[in-house]
C-alpha cells in the first residue's frame, strides 16, 4: 500500500507510530517499577506517558485514515481498515486505563490493570509490525485472506 503522506520520500505513518509505541512501553516500565516498590511518582509518570501516547496515537490514526482514503485498490483499503481497527482498539484500551488512573491517588494502578496494560502493549507491538508489513507491500497471509486475496 502506497502512502500518500510522505516527507522527503519517506512515509509519515511508520515514523509517527514509533512515538506512541515508545510512550506506551515506557508507561508499562514505569508501572512495573512502581509495582515492584518504586516511588509513587512512577505512577504519575506512567499516566502522563499514556496521555502523550494517546495524543500521538490519534495523529497516527489520522495519517492512516488519509492513506486509506486515497488507496486505489480495494484490497489496500481493506488492509488499511484492518490495521486502523487494530490501532484504534489499542487506543481505546489505553484510554480506559488512563480514565481508571484519574481516580486513583498518585495515578497508581493495581496488578490486574497492569496485566491489561501489558496485553495492550503486546497488541500495539503486533499492530506496529503489521502496519510496517502492509506499508512495505508484504501483507502477511492472514491479512491477505481477510482482504479477500486467497491466491497464496
Amino acid at each position: 500500500m502506497e502512502s500518500r503522506l510522505n516527507v522527503a520520500g519517506q512515509a509519515v505513518q511508520p515514523i509517527l507510530v514509533m512515538f506512541p509505541l515508545g510512550l506506551f512501553a515506557m508507561a508499562v516500565m514505569f508501572d512495573m517499577a512502581d509495582l515492584l516498590g518504586g516511588p509513587d511518582i512512577l505512577g504519575a509518570l506512567a499516566y502522563w506517558n499514556i496521555v502523550a501516547g494517546l495524543v500521538g496515537g490519534v495523529l497516527v490514526t489520522v495519517a492512516v485514515a488519509v492513506d486509506v482514503m486515497f488507496a486505489r485498490r480495494s484490497r489496500d483499503r481493506r488492509l488499511g481498515v484492518l490495521r486502523s481497527l487494530l490501532n484504534v482498539g489499542v487506543l481505546v484500551i489505553f484510554a480506559v486505563i488512563a480514565m481508571l488512573r484519574v481516580q486513583a491517588p498518585d495515578r497508581v494502578i493495581g496488578g490486574g490493570v497492569f496485566l491489561i496494560e501489558l496485553l495492550a502493549l503486546a497488541v500495539a507491538g503486533f499492530g506496529a509490525w503489521f502496519s510496517g508489513e502492509v506499508a512495505n507491500g508484504r501483507a502477511p497471509a492472514f491479512a491477505r485472506a481477510a482482504a479477500g486475496n486467497r491466491n497464496y
